[in-house]
């Protein structure tokens, strides 16, 4: 029985035999408020390669009322396991399905929230990767595109948007019914319909006789946070990098960027109507990184609309070519465009995303770029550090390998070639390399077939006289986890040496030496003869993808000046070396604790700031020996209330080191001080005490006993929105007690009431590192209910509860017996043992780390 999973192998066979040319939709959502399900109308119209031949069309439905084919009604039973069998087929055929299709709470189909503010329901779809078929019958894979027709009823005085330009509603009474355009040619995963009663600001991109209406909605409970302004001018700038670099025009015939409720990703880059999280429209005062992060959302979504919906892979195993490039896109354009306000994008990307991609790397579940997607359960655990961020790096580094100029040159030629329809690998790499002249087979094979990380030591020996006599660049290759698929190879690098000296206090590079790296051991003759600099850094300007690694002279002087380096990027350089040495129990918690509380007085980069601060948490909460670990707390908590005292008043610094208290704080001084900054009766000079701030607070006073359900539901009442809920079910659930812990186990895995975002605020709250001795005990529930978890959740919520749940504060060898035990008995499906694997490693990876803290 397929459930709701599809198999490669399926689609390759669906897709030989059919080519589908047009959808008619009809949508009757005038039960909206009410919820429950709504009624789907699908004429689907398509050829057969072969007649008489059968295959079938996707739908996930509570019920099916009428199915006709070719004039022919077909038994209502052809509806099944998720499937409509569709039996001998004639040359061109036309499809109607009737069905009644559900509103959802989890953030998958079509999503219905009632917003508490004011009462109204809002919608929107969600369909990456499978989800279209919870809302329309449709064939449900990339390849098989088509133009869709939309027709919505909905209530009066409701927005509807979708793919095509919003037309005039037509209608009286309660409802109106609003007939869209046919789109171009498209895959089913980036149709989109956003109905409710949105607030919209509106704008244009002109260039010429070019003229692209723009929109940005949200909720009117949002409105007055709404700066779209800033939205508009980061979505003007791509528009214009963009359109320069590909030389073809943006594809569709309008741009509406819709921040909606309860949203699992960052954003979806739905073909002209992209939807983002509405945590992107601020509340409260943010720092400077969060608008970044939010302008990088905004690139790559737009960079997608060249690449994934004008041209998209052919199958999920070539999902890298849009997420890889969607991610390099956004870096390279804030790091270029003329006026943006963060060109030191390249900084946050080796701080923050390949972060992320080096963790990904290293876990049993590693897989090459270009991964085997067998099955859609597959591609759903794929969205993952790898896929994007490893691949954006590789992007890179074939960019320093080609030359920009040639890079873009055959990313023009592939949207030429290929506009409106599907590729492969070897669509771009043919691109590439006509435009290049090189052959990229081989360097493919390496980085894009291939799984791990690779490490990158110096090598150098040091004269008498303090001159370098030899230099050397020595790759290991990778330490591929048990399991891992694919081998373990020494891949070609392009890097820099960055040569440093202190200069008046600053570490400021003297001299850059570019070269390739191949093999395991590669000589470095321009360093012979000349002074040892203060600092050698390996892959300086980050053009590969390894792990990097410093010699012990370098380590010491970064060790008391790493945040004295002029620039930010080698400092992100040097801040991503330090981390991963502290996962790979290279470096002591401790001293990793120490190189913070040294370099991050210094920093500059409050991005770079932010993700440091985030990771000591993190060290010292996992990675610290238990026996010192308090110690180490203490001394963060310290600095973090030191820091807050000290930062310039109203800085971003000075909000990041409040957060991070809030965080920390364990001592009765600093308790009081939470509350007193929550209550009124403490201040701290330039602290904006906003609403996502008390929240902040009042999370660790619920941690710690210090705030009760009294003091939880008069700050509802303060903010009674649906971010205060989600705020107050995560405090709730962070309360000390066993009540509180059995409640929230309850409320998540007992019961299928929650919201996907309320669901996560109280894994949230549940899980707190101070608690381990209330919530040790739940190791053996989690395996006790996980499978079926699993087995009776949608992807998303069961995602949820897998990962959050799991006991990663129990660092223990009994953790990892009993997820052994578990693995080998419960015969799980491949993406549930992928994501229960991946959490064990990370108790593997804090034992070592623990003892190497020892």
């Amino acid at each position: 029985m397929p459930g709701t999973n599809l198999t490669r192998e399926e689609a390759r066979t669906r897709a030989a035999l059919l080519h589908v040319d047009a959808y008619e939709i009809e949508l009757d959502l005038s039960s909206a408020r009410e919820g429950g399900t709504f009624r789907s109308t699908t004429v689907v119209r398509f050829t057969a390669a072969e007649t008489g031949a059968a295959t079938f069309i996707d739908l996930v439905a509570p019920a099916v009322t009428e199915i006709v084919l070719n004039g022919r009604a077909l038994p209502l039973e052809n509806f099944a396991d998720s499937r409509i069998a569709l039996p001998d087929l004639a040359a061109e055929n036309e499809l109607r399905v009737v069905a009644d299709c559900a509103y959802t709470n989890t953030g998958e189909g079509l999503h219905r929230f009632v917003d508490p503010a004011d009462g109204e329901t809002y919608l929107y779809t969600q369909f990456e990767v499978p989800d279209a078929r919870r809302v329309f019958a449709n064939f449900e894979q990339p390849d098989l595109k088509a133009a869709f027709a939309f027709t919505v009823t909905a209530p009066a005085g409701w927005v509807v948007v979708s793919n095509s330009p919003t037309p005039e509603p037509t209608g009286e009474g309660d409802t109106r019914v609003w007939t869209f355009e046919p789109t171009p040619r498209m895959s089913t995963y980036i149709t989109a319909l956003i109905a409710g009663p949105y607030v919209g600001v509106f704008d244009s991109y002109d260039n010429g006789a070019q003229h692209v209406p723009f929109g940005v909605y949200c909720r009117p409970s949002l409105r007055e946070f709404l700066d779209a302004d800033a939205i508009f001018a980061v979505t003007r700038q791509g528009f214009d990098y963009f359109q320069e670099k590909f030389d073809f025009p943006y594809p569709f015939a309008k741009y509406d960027q819709l921040f909606v409720p309860e949203f699992n990703a960052g954003a979806m880059e739905n073909a002209g109507a992209v939807t983002f999280r509405d945590q992107y429209v601020f509340r409260s005062k943010v720092t400077d990184a969060s608008y970044e992060a939010r302008a990088a959302t905004i690139l790559h979504e737009l960079a997608h609309m060249w690449f994934g919906d004008l041209v998209t892979m052919e199958w999920w195993n070539d999902l890298w070519l849009n997420e890889s490039f969607a991610t390099f896109a956004e870096v390279v354009c804030q790091a270029e465009a003329p006026g943006s306000k963060w060109p030191h994008s390249w900084t946050t990307f080796a701080n923050q995303m390949k972060t992320w991609a080096y963790r990904q790397d290293q876990l049993p579940s590693t897989h090459p770029i270009m991964a085997e997607i067998n099955d859609l359960e597959d591609v759903q655990v794929n969205f993952d550090g790898i896929t994007y961020a490893k691949g954006a790096s590789v992007l890179k580094q074939l960019v320093a390998y080609v030359g920009q100029d040639a890079f873009f040159q055959g990313v023009r030629a592939y949207f030429k070639r290929h506009a409106w329809g599907n590729t492969r690998l070897a669509d771009l790499l043919g691109a590439l390399e006509e435009a290049s002249g090189r052959d990229l087979r081989t360097w493919s094979e390496a980085w894009l077939e291939t799984a791990g990380i690779n490490v990158l030591r110096p090598a150098l020996e040091v004269a008498e006289d303090g001159t370098i006599s030899s230099f050397a660049v020595l790759q290991e290759a990778p330490a591929l986890p048990a399991g891992a698929r694919g081998e373990a190879v020494l891949r070609p690098h392009r890097i820099a040496v960055g040569l440093y000296e202190l200069v008046d206090g600053s570490l400021v590079r003297t001299e850059r030496i570019e070269l390739d790296v191949d093999g395991a051991r590669t000589e470095v003759p321009q360093l012979t003869g000349r002074a040892r600099p203060a600092v050698l850094l390996l892959n300086d300007d980050d053009l590969s993808y390894a792990k990097v690694r410093l010699d012990a002279d370098s380590l010491a002087v970064v060790t008391e000046h790493l945040g004295d380096f002029a620039d930010s990027l080698p400092r992100a350089l040097c801040w991503a070396s330090a981390w991963d040495m502290t996962r790979d129990g290279e470096l002591a918690t401790r001293d990793y604790l120490s190189l913070a509380l040294s370099g991050l007085r210094r920093e500059s980069d409050i991005g770079v700031v932010q993700s440091v601060q985030r990771q000591v948490k993190l060290a010292l909460d996992v990675y610290a020996d238990p026996a010192w670990r308090e110690t180490g707390l203490q001394r963060w908590a310290a600095a973090a209330e030191t820091a807050l005292r000290e930062a310039p008043a109203g800085s971003d610094h000075q909000l990041a080191w409040a957060r991070t208290l809030a965080a920390v704080a364990r001592t009765d001084g600093q308790l009081d001080l939470l509350a007193g900054l929550l209550d009124g009766t403490e201040t701290v000079e330039g602290l904006a005490v906003d609403t996502e701030l008390r929240w902040t607070l009042l999370v660790r006073l619920a941690a710690t006993g210090r705030a009760d359900e009294a003091a939880i539901e008069a700050e509802l009442v303060r903010d009674n929105t649906s971010s205060g809920q989600e705020h107050a079910a995560t405090c709730r659930a962070a309360r000390p007690t066993a009540e509180a812990k059995a409640a929230a186990w309850a409320s998540v895995v007992d019961s299928d009431a929650l919201t996907n975002y309320v669901q996560e605020a109280v894994i949230a709250g549940f899980q707190q590192a101070d608690q381990r001795e209330l919530i040790n005990g739940y190791a053996e529930k989690y395996f006790a209910s996980v499978k079926q978890v699993w087995e009776t959740r949608s992807h998303e919520i069961s995602q949820q509860i897998i990962g959050g749940l799991y006991p990663s504060y129990a660092v223990s060898q009994s953790t990892l017996d009993a997820t052994d035990a578990w693995l080998a008995s419960a015969d799980p499906a491949p993406a549930l043992r992928r994501q229960v694997i991946e959490a064990r490693a990370g108790v593997e990876r804090a034992l070592k780390a623990q003892s190497a803290d020892r």
